[in-house]
């Protein structure tokens, strides 16, 4: 096996034997095959929509496909094997029905491709395309097509996300399709590429409007909200993941049958929307980031739900726990498909729950744009009278890598007369800290999840017009964490906004080659973390 598509990759180089995330070589072949009969899907599918021929099928299942190579969602081969099968029916298919209008369907090996018939063959299928199959490939091409495979696979996920809850825009499909037969096309070279790579930052900003879209107009817009931390007496039911629609099934199926519902993970923020708060037995949050979950699963008294993105490979001691849904999998675990949570409601039933109050300490949560813009006239005239000096965007991923306690230093060390935002699980290592408040509005605000990155680009643009500025101008310092491919593609929608002096961290991504980063850099002057101090001395003087 060979996959560097996450931060933690062995060596900061690339996993060869077995995945720091737990992915066994099998599945990664199988999702390497994947994303290589979904290429050819892609083919298809362009020439078709030429046609004047679209399925929406089609382009549901695609991002479906995509989202389940994302790093931390399925470790299952054999749902993978299903996905090939189906990738491959549904290209078939298509092109049967675009040929019938004459249409030109190109007769290359990734279209045409016929998957083996057995588990073994589609794996050494899947070793024969996967990413050392392109070593012939000049080292930058390759870095390119990898960063535009990543960025569409983090983009397929917030397309899914939305379309989950009822909002498409075919243009975003569109261009799923574009990148994913652009990758094939040798013809291409490093500015065609790299402009790709941009398009899918640009084309990313629509989907995550329309996430936004469905996320507020199906729960309401957050609202700044204390979450406990510490939990109630009675049965109880861990919900971890992403998935908002999930969350609400679960609350609905637990209503009055003696069971308190606790978030983890990126599920924090849930607790400021409206439409999910509403409901009494909707109680607090347990635990922190995804990669704390081994330990803090074992302690949980109840049932978990694995929502979407983030699972590890679950401790014998609560195996028979843990459950999953959507396109989330774990061999042995069990998986539920038709959203009825009722063997989860039952386990969590059948468990001890927690045997006594302890209400803990709480976190705010909620300052979405809404929340934040709601008090945009108090902002500036803080930022007008020096009472706010900088702000600082210190979000992205969580893990287990060391070089991460630079993000709780960094916050610990930060002005008082500086506002800190944070979104996605890179906040856990500061969500519960006290910062205080300047005139009122506290200085540590939390925007919610990875999913919500829309809000953090709106209410920078917000106060860049505010102040009759760019975004760049703004006394304001993004200090990012990444771990996996939604955080690609979230930067490249900063990038493609040109958003400049960007600190990465805690490492560089792999895929990356030299001269490719050396473009970033001389462009956007994307820069690694350093120290605390250092940075902070060069941001601040």
């Amino acid at each position: 096996m060979f996959c560097f598509q996450c931060e933690q990759t062995a060596k900061g180089e690339g996993c060869t034997k077995i995945g720091v995330c737990g992915k066994q070589p099998d599945v990664a072949a199988l999702q390497d095959l994947l994303i290589y009969v979904a290429k050819g899907l892609a083919q298809v599918a362009l020439a078709a929509r030429k046609a004047g021929i679209k399925d929406n099928r089609v382009d549901r299942f695609t991002c479906e496909a995509i989202f389940s190579t994302l790093t931390n969602v399925d470790f299952d081969p054999q749902r993978f094997v299903a996905l090939i099968q189906e990738a491959a029916r549904l290209r078939d298919a298509l092109k049967a029905k675009a040929e019938k209008t004459g249409a030109k369907i190109g007769a290359g090996a990734v279209a045409t491709f016929k998957p083996a018939a057995d588990l073994k063959g589609l794996v050494a299928q899947g070793e024969s395309v996967g990413i050392p199959s392109a070593d012939q490939l000049n080292a930058d091409i390759r870095s390119l097509r990898e960063l535009l495979i990543y960025g569409i696979k983090g983009l397929a996920a917030y397309t899914d996300h939305a379309a989950i809850l009822g909002q498409e825009d075919d243009a975003v499909y569109q261009f799923i399709y574009e990148g994913l037969a652009a990758t094939l096309d040798d013809s291409l070279g490093v500015n065609d590429l790299v402009g790709l790579a941009l398009k899918c930052g640009e084309v990313n900003l629509k989907a995550m409007a329309l996430l936004d879209a469905g996320n507020t107009g199906t729960y309401g817009h957050p609202v700044p909200t204390a979450v406990p931390l510490g939990h109630k007496k009675g049965k109880a039911l861990l919900v971890s993941g992403h998935d908002l629609k999930d969350l609400e099934s679960i609350l609905k199926q637990t209503q009055g049958k003696g069971i308190y519902v606790y978030t983890h993970g990126e599920m924090l923020p849930t607790h400021g929307y409206p439409g999910l708060k509403k409901y009494e037995h909707f109680y607090g949050h347990y635990g922190t980031a995804w990669q704390n979950q081994a330990k803090e699963f074992a302690a949980f008294p109840g049932a978990i739900v694995m929502t979407t993105n983030c699972i590890q490979k679950p401790k014998e001691s609560y195996q028979d726990n843990i459950f999953t849904t959507g396109l989330v999998g774990w061999p042995g675990v069990h998986h539920i498909a038709t959203k009825d949570f009722t063997p989860a409601i039952n386990k969590a039933l059948a468990m001890p729950g927690f045997t006594e109050d302890d209400p803990g300490k709480s976190v705010m949560v909620g300052f979405a744009r809404n929340a934040v813009l709601g008090v945009a006239d108090k902002v500036i005239e803080a930022v007008k009278n020096k009472a706010i000096r900088h702000f600082f965007l210190v979000g992205g991923c969580d893990g287990a890598k060391p070089g991460r306690d630079y993000y709780t230093e960094l916050v610990e060390k930060i002005p008082s007369d500086c506002v800190v935002l944070t979104l996605a699980c890179g906040k856990f290592r500061f969500f519960d800290k006290d910062l205080g408040n300047i005139g009122g509005i506290p200085r540590l605000l939390d925007i919610g999840q990875c999913n919500d990155a829309h809000s953090a680009i709106q209410i920078a643009v917000a106060l860049a017009g505010a102040f009759n500025c760019g975004v760049n101008d703004l006394p304001l310092s993004m200090i990012l964490s990444w771990y996996e491919q939604k955080a690609c593609v979230i930067l490249l929608s900063l990038l493609h906004l040109g958003i400049k002096n960007i600190r990465l961290g805690p490492s560089l991504p792999a895929f990356i080659s030299p001269n490719v980063l050396d473009v970033l850099v001389k462009n956007f002057n994307i820069m690694p973390i350093g120290t605390a101090d250092q940075d902070l001395k060069a941001i601040l003087g």
